[in-house]
């Protein structure tokens, strides 16, 4: 057997082996909640990758009374709805406002909190009332109680609104001046307030709602029972009051064990060494991977873009056009959900498996352009004068074209390495904790935005510094 055959039989084993790995994790919990990743006082992460919050400890607490298991999966909020509409969750639990239009499509448990929305503005900013919100621009998070209500009164007070997947940048952005205010429920503003966001709430709160556990409409009906029953069961015995007010009436430092000399550039980096060194080795994983992947597809569509006649050319113009076209992002929802959702019959794919599908296929587009010019960029007359010494055409092909090709495709190669391990990032959006990702759930923690961003930009300049050299390595090697 050939080595391309070895290792194209070795990738395929080991995505087999990671798809039955990811199953058989799924079937050990009865069931699989999704929540947010940064909303404290309700989910966050503290220091060793465990989540903690008002939510997570009703959810255990719960689970516990009703003899469940779950696999926690934290996601932006609005991946997690997405994800429970194309049910790849069984339930989210994330801080979720009761509302007439999501209630047609999800089924609520019994309130478990009530909260309002309040108005909160940089703490050296002269806004006093949503009157001075004119012409001015106003953050919200995606899908959240304050996005709903921030935009029902635009039209009133006349201002402008961004969007945001998480809080904590939603907070930085009014920070920084970028937005001069933004709407939260206001647990969640007067907790981050408590513990260090340098904002300050301006408005009383409005258009009180109740949060849910959420299901799919339809779905899971034994999972809501269990959870109303598990929540009337820890009200009754008071459990329900000290997890509430663990988190409402403590500093975060009580709870994440974090001290002053731990703010420190440093004293982050050697806190978190063990979070940030995990989303680092499934950057690393992801990139490894999805470059061998995307080099055998790019290799095969530049094949096919070169061959004799039309259609081999057509089907790799075709895919180069879609896949290359297609945003990173739209590209892995449309793996991850759109396709179970379209498949139904509780149909999943494991997010690392969707995740290394993305990159294959948005990657090996890229690379099935280059290899498909570099092939080109051979003198045709090798072509000719193969041939006309009695080789067929595919022996030609791998013995006299592509030899010379990949030659002159090396520096590219490397490039798109580089590209992948960049693109990787992207991949948070459905649930993938990689090096990026892993610094969002850092800075939700501790605020230190500025410390972390830097962190995490050290280690990618690093990475890709390496990656430099090594591709001046190969060309120098070459053109000795």
């Amino acid at each position: 057997m050939k080595k391309w055959q070895v290792l194209v039989i070795t990738l395929l084993v080991t995505l087999g082996s990671w798809l039955g790995l990811a199953t058989t994790a799924h079937a050990d919990a009865d069931y699989t909640i999704a929540t947010d990743t940064t909303f404290p006082p309700f989910e966050f992460q503290v220091k060793g990758g465990q989540y903690k919050g008002i939510d997570i400890d009703l959810l255990r607490a719960i689970a516990k009374k009703e003899h469940f298991t779950y696999q926690l999966k934290a996601l932006s909020f609005n991946a997690a709805v997405q994800q429970l509409s194309a049910n790849q969750v069984d339930g989210v639990i994330a801080g979720m406002n009761i509302t007439p239009a999501r209630e047609a499509t999800f089924d609520f448990s019994k309130p478990y909190y009530t909260s309002g929305v309040v108005l909160a503005v940089a703490q050296g900013s002269h806004g006093k009332n949503f009157r001075d919100l004119k012409g001015q621009t106003v953050a919200l998070k995606t899908g959240t109680a304050g996005a709903a209500y921030g935009k029902s009164i635009q039209g009133k007070y006349g201002f402008k609104i961004k969007y945001f997947n998480d809080s904590n940048t939603m907070y930085n952005d009014v920070k920084v001046g970028n937005s001069v205010a933004c709407f939260e429920d206001y647990p969640v503003m007067s907790y981050g307030i408590k513990n260090g966001i340098p904002l300050k709430i301006i408005s009383k709160q409005h258009n009180a709602g109740d949060y849910g556990f959420a299901v799919k409409k339809g779905k899971n009906a034994a999972l809501l029972r269990k959870f109303n029953t598990g929540l009337a069961a820890i009200k009754a015995d008071g459990t329900y009051q000290k997890i509430i007010n663990k988190y409402l009436h403590a500093k975060e430092s009580s709870i994440t064990g974090e001290t002053a000399s731990s703010r420190t550039f440093w004293g982050l980096f050697t806190q978190n060494f063990g979070t940030i060194s995990s989303g680092l080795w499934m950057t690393l994983e992801l990139t490894v991977v999805a470059i061998i992947l995307a080099t055998l597809l790019g290799l095969l569509l530049g094949v096919l873009g070169v061959m004799p006649g039309k259609v081999g050319p057509a089907i790799s113009s075709t895919i180069i056009y879609i896949f290359r076209g297609m945003p990173l992002m739209v590209l892995a929802f449309f793996i991850y959900i759109g396709i179970p959702n379209l498949i139904g019959h509780g149909f999943k794919i494991p997010a690392f498996v969707a995740g290394l599908i993305t990159l294959m296929l948005n990657e090996g587009a890229y690379t099935g352009a280059f290899v498909k010019g570099g092939f080109q960029a051979v003198d045709a007359g090798q072509m000719e004068a193969a041939r006309s010494l009695g080789l067929p055409y595919w022996p030609a092909m791998r013995k006299v074209i592509m030899p010379q090709g990949i030659r002159i495709m090396i520096p590219s190669f490397i490039n798109q390495f580089i590209i992948t391990l960049k693109d990787t990032s992207i991949l948070s959006v459905i649930g993938i904790v990689e090096l990026t990702q892993t610094g969002t759930l850092i800075i939700a923690r501790n605020f230190e935005g500025f410390k972390i961003w830097l962190m995490i930009a050290m280690i990618y300049l690093i990475i890709i510094t390496l990656l430099t050299w090594l591709s001046n390595w190969v060309q120098r090697r070459i053109n000795a």
